[in-house]
C-alpha cells in the first residue's frame, strides 16, 4: 500500500490548473469541465459496469449532468470518490468502477504533493506531512555536515552565524584598517638603518671581549621578520644565539616548557662555568652578565641615543630604547642553541601535517631548538635557574612559507588571506589595551597568545582556497570566534607543546579572562569601534 495516497485530497491550491487532470468527477452532477475526457458511450461500456449496483445509481448522475439547471444531489456519498472517508490505514475503501473506465491510479499526484511542499509548506501539518516519502534531502538543510573540500572558513562561520541570535554586524570593512596597517617604507628603512648599527656594534662586543659569550652569533626573530608587524616599526626582537654542545635537560615539574640545564661532560676550561650553581647552569647568572656587557657597550654609543630599560620580573629580554627621534624599542635575547631532539611533550605539537606537510614537519623538527632565560613561575616569585624553550624560528619560517601550495602569496602565486587576518588579531588586543591601559586585567595578554590561537585556525583550515582575500572579512570573524571559544573554555594549548595550556587558571586569572572575553564579544558585535578609536 502506497502511504503517499493516505490523505484525504485537498482542493486545489493556486499553484495552477494542473490539479484539474487528478480530479475525480464532480459528485452535484453538473458538466465536467472540458479538460476531463468525454465519457465512453454506454454500448462500450463493460457489461459489469451495466449490471453493477453501483452502475445502476450511474444513470441519474448522467441524467443529471444532461440537464444541468435542474441538479440533483447524489442519493449516496459514495458517488464522490474524492469524499469518500479513508481507513485508518489510509486506504481508500472499495468502490464500482467509474464511468469514465478503469480507475486512474493516484501516482501521478505525487509530483504536485511534493512541489507545495515547498510552495505552502506552512498549511500542512505535521502529521500529514510524515505520510509522505521523505525523498532527498532538501539543499538548504542545516543539518548537512559540512565537506572537507569547503570554500573554505568564512562558509563554515556563515552557517554558523544562522544560528546565533546576535550575529556581528556587516557594516565594518576590513580594508581601510589593513590599510592603516601597512609600515611605511621610509620609516621602515630609517629604522632598520639605525637598529642594524646597535645590533651589530653589540654582537662584535660580545665577540672580540668575552671569552663566556665569543661563540654568540644573530638571530633575527620577531614580528617585524615574520612580516606581521602592524602600525609601525617601532618593535624588533633579535636573538644573541650561544651553542651549547653536550646538555642534559631536567624538566621543571608541572611546567611542560621550563627546563633545568646540565652539561653531561664540563671539560676544564669551559667558559660558562662560572654560571653553575651545582650542577645547574643558572639563567638568572647568565643573563646578569649579559645584560652588564650590554650596559657598558650603549654607554660607549655617543653618537647614538640609546637607552636601556629596567629589568622586567621574569622578563628574558635586555630592551633597549632607541630615539630617532621617534622611539624604537628593540629586545636583545640571549638564547642557548641545542642541536639535539625535541623534549618528549613536543611529540604531538606542530599539527602541520594536512597544512604544510609531513616532509616539512620532519624538517623543521630537526632544526636545533632554543633555552632564553625565562623563569618558571613559583608561588610567590620566579625560579630563577630555569630556561624556557623557545621556537620563534620555527614560527618565523612557518609564516614565511604558510602556503599549502608552495607559491602561496609568490609574486605569481595565488594570495591568501593569513596574514592579514594575523594583522588584524593584532591589532584588535592592541587597541584594546590602549583603551584601557588604566587597568590591569589585560595585562597579562599578549600577542602570543593571538598568533597561537592563529596556528591552530591554520592546521583547521589547511587549503589555500579556505583563506580566499575576497572572503576576508568572513575569515577573520571565524579567528575572533575561535580566540573567544578559547577564553570561553579556558584552554588554549601550546602549538609546539600541547601539554602547556597558556589560558589555565594560573596563568590567567578568571576575572581577566572574563574582561577581555566581554570586550571582543561587544567589539565583534559592534562592528569593532576600536578600529577606529585611537
Amino acid at each position: 500500500m502506497d502511504l503517499r495516497c493516505g490523505k484525504a485530497p485537498r482542493k486545489p491550491s493556486k499553484a495552477g490548473p494542473a490539479t484539474s487532470r487528478v480530479s475525480e468527477p464532480d459528485p452535484s452532477g453538473t458538466q465536467m469541465e472540458p479538460c476531463e475526457p468525454a465519457p465512453a458511450p454506454r454500448a462500450a461500456r463493460p457489461a459489469a459496469d451495466r449490471s453493477s449496483h453501483a452502475g445502476a445509481s450511474r444513470p441519474r448522475q448522467t441524467r443529471g449532468a444532461r440537464t444541468p439547471q435542474k441538479p440533483r444531489p447524489p442519493r449516496a456519498p459514495r458517488a464522490c470518490p474524492a469524499k469518500a472517508p479513508r481507513s485508518v490505514d489510509g486506504a481508500p475503501p472499495p468502490r464500482a468502477p467509474s464511468v469514465d473506465g478503469p480507475e486512474r491510479p493516484a501516482a501521478p499526484d505525487l509530483p504536485l504533493a511534493r512541489a507545495g511542499s515547498r510552495r505552502s509548506g506552512a498549511r500542512r501539518s505535521g502529521a500529514a506531512r510524515s505520510t509522505r516519502d521523505p525523498g532527498p534531502a532538501e539543499p538548504c538543510s542545516r543539518t548537512t555536515p559540512a565537506s572537507p573540500e569547503e570554500p573554505g572558513p568564512g562558509a563554515r562561520v556563515q552557517v554558523q552565524r544562522s544560528r546565533r541570535t546576535e550575529a556581528p554586524p556587516g557594516g565594518w570593512n576590513p580594508r581601510p584598517v589593513l590599510d592603516r596597517l601597512k609600515l611605511n617604507r621610509q620609516q621602515i628603512s630609517a629604522a632598520a638603518v639605525v637598529v642594524n648599527k646597535v645590533v651589530d656594534r653589540l654582537l662584535r662586543r660580545l665577540q672580540d671581549r668575552e671569552s663566556e659569550f665569543k661563540g654568540v652569533a644573530l638571530l633575527r626573530t620577531g614580528s617585524y621578520y615574520e612580516r606581521v608587524k602592524i602600525s609601525s616599526p617601532n618593535e624588533f626582537d633579535v636573538m644573541f644565539k650561544l651553542e651549547v654542545p653536550r646538555i642534559q635537560l631536567e624538566e621543571y615539574p608541572n611546567s611542560g616548557a621550563h627546563y633545568f640545564v646540565k652539561f653531561k661532560r664540563n671539560p676544564k676550561g669551559n667558559p660558562l662555568s662560572q654560571f653553575l650553581e651545582g650542577e645547574i647552569l643558572s639563567a638568572s647568572k647568565m643573563l646578569m652578565k649579559f645584560r652588564k656587557i650590554i650596559k657598558e657597550e650603549i654607554k660607549n654609543m655617543k653618537d647614538q641615543n640609546v637607552s636601556m630599560e629596567k629589568k622586567k620580573p621574569g622578563s628574558p629580554a635586555v630592551t633597549l630604547l632607541i630615539e630617532i627621534p621617534e622611539k624604537i624599542s628593540v629586545d636583545v635575547i640571549l638564547a642557548l642553541e641545542a642541536k639535539t631532539s625535541w623534549p618528549a611533550n613536543t611529540k604531538e605539537g606542530l599539527l602541520i601535517h594536512n597544512w604544510l606537510g609531513k616532509k616539512v614537519r620532519n624538517d623543521l623538527r630537526r632544526q636545533p631548538f632554543y633555552l632564553v632565560p625565562k623563569h618558571a613561575k613559583e608561588r610567590h616569585g620566579f625560579q630563577g635557574e630555569t630556561w624556557r624553550i623557545s621556537f620563534s624560528h620555527i614560527e618565523k619560517d612557518i609564516l614565511n612559507n604558510h602556503g599549502k601550495s608552495k607559491t602561496c602569496c609568490e609574486t605569481d602565486g595565488v594570495k591568501c588571506c593569513r596574514k592579514k587576518c594575523l594583522k588584524l588579531m593584532k591589532y584588535l588586543l592592541e587597541q584594546l589595551k590602549k583603551k584601557f591601559e588604566d587597568r590591569k586585567e589585560l595585562n597579562k595578554f599578549c600577542s602570543y597568545h593571538v598568533k597561537t590561537a592563529f596556528f591552530h585556525l591554520c592546521s583547521r583550515y589547511h587549503l589555500d582556497s579556505q583563506w580566499d582575500p575576497k572572503d576576508l572579512k568572513l575569515c577573520f570573524d571565524n579567528c575572533v570566534t575561535f580566540l573567544l571559544e578559547c577564553l570561553r573554555t579556558e584552554k588554549l594549548a601550546h602549538y609546539f607543546i600541547p601539554v602547556v595550556n597558556l589560558f589555565s587558571q594560573d596563568r590567567i586569572d578568571n576575572v581577566s579572562r572574563a574582561f577581555l572575553l566581554e570586550q571582543i564579544e561587544y567589539e565583534r558585535n559592534n562592528g569593532f569601534p576600536v578600529f577606529g578609536e585611537f
